[in-house]
């Protein structure tokens, strides 16, 4: 993002999912020219606060309130050092960066973000699929189960379930029996299928896989409750099991574009389920 001009800033830094690979190298620059860092206690792998070697001052803010926040780096900033918050995944994403952009910008400090890899594209990766299938599914809702914050009416569970797209939920792993629950009574199947990933692409990452019915049980049995992504839906099916879905027109030899002729008739569909390789 843009600052705005002459302003002082502070560097909000998305520090990916886990795997220090996994941030940017704009990010990682950041990190090493920091003087202070203010991060996101243990969502931070310490491989990560490694590249902050040369900073002056760490700050776990996991012990800290907004106010604290801001009055660190608002006095770091006025002093002229250079401020890195650093956040996991995509600070953009449940990542509570608003409130602090504007309480920061109060004190006349911009909040300039560098984006992350998140969670939820983490875990599609780590189960090798893709969550975007051509007739299956072609979105996925980023959301959450009501909790101690609830959700606006609009967008709960049940009235998501309704579309019966990709949810990829965060922040849900205690509230099994809820999530289990309001999809299955908005609309999905008993037997759509989940994928559980927990701690995704730190070391000690588990993919688990269940039916949308056998949910809570799962997460209670793996002891999962906390620092995992739920995906649900009918493109999350392990590929062996899953129904047909159409190709792509991007790379059909029978479809033209800006860029291609088409040099043939389009192919058909993906086989159909128990035809696959």
């Amino acid at each position: 993002m843009r600052n705005s001009e002459n302003a002082p800033v502070v560097y909000l830094v998305g520090a990916g999912p886990g795997d220090p690979e996994l941030i940017t190298i704009k990010g990682k620059r950041l990190l090493e020219e920091a003087d202070v860092v203010v991060y996101a206690g243990s969502l931070i792998p310490p491989e990560v606060l490694k590249m902050a070697a040369c900073a002056e001052e760490l700050h776990d803010s996991a012990k800290m309130t907004l106010e604290q926040i801001v009055d660190v780096i608002s006095a770091a900033v006025r002093a002229g050092k250079k401020v890195v918050r650093l956040a996991s995944g995509d600070p953009t994403i449940f990542g509570a960066s608003a409130e602090q952009s504007e309480a920061l910008a109060k004190a006349g400090i911009d909040l300039v973000t560098v984006p992350g890899v998140s969670s939820f594209t983490a875990a599609a990766a780590a189960l090798g699929q893709e969550l975007t299938l051509p007739e299956i599914c072609q979105t996925v809702i980023l959301t959450r189960a009501a909790g101690r914050t609830p959700m606006p009416p609009a967008e709960k569970l049940r009235e998501m379930a309704a579309h019966r797209a990709v949810i990829a939920l965060f922040l849900s792993a205690s509230l099994g029996k809820d999530v289990q629950r309001d999809l299955i009574d908005g609309g999905y199947a008993a037997d759509t299928p989940v994928a559980l990933v927990y701690r995704v692409t730190w070391p000690d990452q588990r993919v688990v896989r269940c039916r949308l019915e056998e949910l809570a049980e799962t997460l209670k049995s793996e002891k999962i409750t906390k620092t995992a992504l739920i995906l649900v839906g009918e493109a999350v099916r392990e590929r062996g099991e899953r129904s047909k879905h159409t190709r792509s027109k991007l790379y059909d030899p029978g479809f033209s574009h800006e860029y291609r002729k088409s040099v043939g008739t389009p192919l058909p569909a993906s086989p159909s389920r128990g035809e696959e390789g």
